[in-house]
């Protein structure tokens, strides 16, 4: 294991009293958290133990689900306010085959990532939550699933969209794929549903 890899598990690894802080410091119970992360209870208990690492995309439903942003899950310490974030200062977080790079910062109303995306990983999941996201193409392809159509974007495409639409997003190619990634943050009782394949989708109201 390289020394970039050991530092990436550690930064994962530090995660987990972070997660069990925020979501005490929203008030909510376990099996809340969960519901509206759209984990179940065990699982989100295993990742506030440290038991079991999460993926991007799960950072970025319980950081929707708690009104924060990934980097305050890491324990970053980007500069609040700071308008300008230096390239040198940033470094990529690895999570379950996915990559980013803070390319905004903490106390703001959305959230701005540069992303490096896999083909395909286990954690490719369908997403509804309140809000709203965009994303533009850097390098390869994106496979962008809305509702019941797919689209494939090419490197300058972008996609701007309500986030209460179902979609998933993936790499239309082995190759991977790198864009930039934008989405709000908003904390509501209707937080993200993260929906394994093949699961049905889930109102608000179900999850009381």
């Amino acid at each position: 294991m390289d020394s970039g890899t050991t530092e990436a598990a550690q930064e994962l690894s530090a995660v987990a009293p972070q997660l069990r802080d925020l979501r005490r410091r929203a008030a909510l119970t376990l099996e809340a958290a969960a519901a509206r992360a759209g984990l179940s209870p065990a699982h989100l208990s295993r990742l506030e133990t440290g038991r079991r690492q999460p993926s991007l995309p799960m950072l970025l439903a319980l950081a929707r689900t708690y009104g924060s942003t990934v980097s305050e899950l890491l324990g970053e310490t980007l500069p609040s306010r700071e308008p300008v974030v230096r390239a040198a200062l940033t470094e990529p977080v690895d999570a379950d085959g996915w990559t980013y790079w803070q390319a905004g910062t903490p106390g703001r109303g959305m959230q701005a990532l540069r992303l490096r995306v896999p083909y395909a990983t286990r954690t490719d999941l369908v997403r509804v939550h309140p809000g709203e996201e965009w994303l533009y193409v850097l390098q390869g392809s994106v496979r962008l699933g809305l509702g019941d159509s797919e689209h494939v974007l090419a490197p300058g495409d972008s996609a701007h969209f309500d986030s209460l639409t179902p979609h998933r997003i993936a790499a239309a190619a082995r190759g991977g794929a790198e864009l930039l990634f934008v989405h709000t943050l908003l904390q509501s009782a209707a937080a993200e549903l993260c929906l394994g394949n093949g699961a049905s989708i889930r109102t608000p109201g179900e999850l009381s």
